[in-house]
C-alpha cells in the first residue's frame, strides 16, 4: 500500500495510487477550505462529548482544544499551509492536528463520519451568513423607508402595464419595494430555523454505536434542535436548496426594482440620476453614463436562479443517504451568499445615492392619468360606477378625436356625454387632491404613506 492512500482518512482496504486526475476531481480543498472556522468548531464540541463518553481523557481532550486553537489561528493569519493530501477542509485540520500533537488527533474522529461532519460545518456557516445577509437587507430597508419620509412630497406617475396609469407618490413606489425586502427578510428567519438543526452524532447513515451525548453538542454548537433521523440527517441538503430559493426570490425583487430606476434614469424618462459611484462611461461615446450596477444587480438574478436550478437537477435523482454529488452544494451555497451579500449592498449605495428630479417627475403627470377621478366624481353624484367608467372613456375619446388634453374639455362639452358634470368638475384635475383621495390603509395619500413608514420603522426595530 502506498503511504498516500495510508494517509487519507479512508485509505485503508485500497491498494495502489488515486490517479492523478481523479484526485483532483476528488477534492474539494479549493473551495470547502473557506468553511475552516465552523470545522473547527465542530471539532472542539466533538471532543468534548468524546471525553464526556469516556473516549479520550480530559488530557487529551484538552490537547486537542489546543490543537484546534492554534489551528484557527493559523487559518485566521492566512498562514495555513495546504500540502497534496489534503482532499478536504476535514482531512487538513486533522492531518494537521496531528502534526502538532500527535497520535491522540487519531481519536477525535471517533464514531464521527465525514457525512455528519460537513453536514454540520455547512449548517454553522450558513447560520453566520444568514445573520449577515439579513444585516445586509435591513440596512436597504432602512435606507429606502428614510428616503421615503424625506421625499413623501413628491408625486410622479405610477405605471401599469408600462404605461402611465395613475398618480402617485415617489415614496410609495420605494415602499412598494420596501415591503417586498421586508417579506424576505421574514422568510429569511424561517429558513434558519431550519438550517439551525444540529446533524453531528448521526454517523455515516445509522447512527453513533458510542455514547456520544447529542443534547450536549447541541449546547455547545447553539443549535435549535437535533436532527430526527440519522439518514435524513447526512444525506439531505433542503437547509441549502431553502436557502438558494430565498435569494432567487431576494434578487427577484432587486432586479425589478434596478429595471424600473434604470427606466427612470434614461434620457426619455428623466426621473433621477444615479450617482457616479454606481455608473460607468463608454469606451466610445464620450457622452454616456450607464447603469452598470442596476444592469449587473439584473443580471446576478440569472446567475441565482442558475445555481439553485442546478443543484435541484443534482438532488432530483439521488439514492438514499449521503452522495458524492452533494460536495456539489458548497461552491452553489456560497456563490448564491456572495452574490446576494454584494447585491445588497450595492443596492443600498444606489439608493441612498440616487438624486430625483422632481420638477420632471411632476411635469410627466398628464390630464389623461385622471380619467379613473373623472369617473369616480360620477360616482360620488350617484352614478353606478361601471356606467361612470363608460362616460369617463367617451370624455377621453372626444379630448382625443379634438387632440387636446382631457383637462380642456369645457362643461358644457363634458354635459353632453352626462348632465352630472357641472362647474366643480374641475376640483377633478388637481394632482395633489387626487393622490389625496387614496387615503384608506395601503394606499398613496400623504397619510397612508407615512402610516406605512410607520409600520415599517417598527418593523425594522423589531428585527434588531
Amino acid at each position: 500500500m502506498s503511504n498516500s492512500e495510508g494517509n487519507k482518512l479512508w485509505g485503508g482496504r485500497f491498494v495502489g495510487d488515486t490517479d492523478v486526475i481523479m484526485e483532483k476531481f476528488n477534492a474539494s480543498i479549493a473551495y470547502d477550505q473557506r468553511i475552516w472556522d465552523a470545522d473547527i468548531r465542530g471539532s472542539k464540541a466533538y471532543v468534548k462529548a468524546l471525553e464526556k463518553a469516556q473516549l479520550v481523557t480530559t488530557e487529551e481532550m484538552n490537547g486537542i482544544l489546543q490543537g484546534m486553537d492554534q489551528i484557527s489561528e493559523e487559518w485566521s493569519k492566512g498562514m495555513f499551509v495546504i500540502k497534496p493530501g489534503d482532499e478536504d477542509i476535514h482531512t487538513a485540520n486533522e492531518r494537521r492536528l496531528k502534526e502538532l500533537i500527535g497520535e491522540p488527533a487519531g481519536k477525535l474522529h471517533t464514531g464521527r463520519s465525514r457525512n455528519d461532519q460537513v453536514v454540520t460545518d455547512m449548517r454553522l456557516w450558513l447560520r453566520d451568513a444568514i445573520s449577515t445577509v439579513k444585516d445586509d437587507a435591513l440596512q436597504l430597508i432602512s435606507t429606502m423607508v428614510e428616503r421615503a419620509a424625506a421625499e413623501i412630497d413628491v408625486l410622479f406617475p405610477g405605471y401599469t402595464h408600462m404605461q402611465r396609469a395613475q398618480p402617485i407618490r415617489w415614496s410609495h413606489w420605494i415602499l412598494s419595494h420596501a415591503v417586498a425586502l421586508s417579506r424576505d427578510v421574514d422568510q429569511l428567519q424561517e429558513v434558519r430555523r431550519r438550517v439551525n438543526v444540529l446533524p453531528l452524532g448521526s454517523g455515516a447513515i445509522a447512527g453513533t454505536p458510542f455514547n456520544i451525548d447529542r443534547e450536549l453538542l447541541r449546547k455547545e454548537l447553539a443549535f435549535d434542535d437535533i436532527s430526527i433521523n440519522s439518514m435524513d440527517a447526512t444525506g439531505q441538503r433542503d437547509f441549502v436548496v431553502e436557502f438558494m430559493f430565498w435569494t432567487s426570490l431576494c434578487v427577484t425583487h432587486l432586479s425589478k426594482m434596478a429595471e424600473d430606476l434604470m427606466l427612470y434614469s434614461t434620457k426619455e424618462f428623466s426621473f433621477l440620476t444615479l450617482s457616479d459611484a454606481y455608473s460607468t462611461g463608454s469606451s466610445l461615446m464620450p457622452q454616456k453614463k450607464n447603469a452598470d450596477s442596476l444592469e449587473l444587480i439584473r443580471s446576478k438574478a440569472g446567475r441565482v436562479f442558475g445555481r439553485c436550478a442546478g443543484f435541484m437537477m443534482t438532488l432530483k435523482g439521488l439514492p438514499s443517504t449521503y452522495n458524492k454529488d452533494l460536495q456539489e452544494d458548497k461552491e452553489a451555497m456560497f456563490d448564491c451568499f456572495d452574490t446576494i451579500h454584494a447585491v445588497l449592498q450595492v443596492t443600498t449605495g444606489v439608493m441612498s445615492t440616487l438624486k430625483i428630479n422632481q420638477s420632471v417627475m411632476e411635469a410627466a403627470l398628464s390630464p389623461d392619468m385622471l380619467a379613473t377621478d373623472l369617473a369616480y366624481y360620477l360616482v360620488r353624484k350617484g352614478m353606478p360606477f361601471r356606467e361612470a367608467h363608460g362616460v369617463s372613456g367617451k370624455a377621453v375619446f372626444l379630448a382625443e378625436s379634438r387632440n387636446i388634453a382631457l383637462n380642456q374639455l369645457s362643461v358644457e362639452d363634458l354635459a353632453t356625454l352626462s348632465p352630472l358634470f357641472e362647474s366643480d368638475v374641475s376640483s377633478v384635475w388637481d394632482y395633489l387632491s387626487s393622490v389625496e383621495q387614496y387615503s384608506a390603509p395601503g394606499g398613496t395619500a400623504k397619510s397612508s404613506v407615512a402610516a406605512q413608514v410607520e409600520h415599517l420603522r417598527n418593523w425594522l426595530k423589531k428585527q434588531k
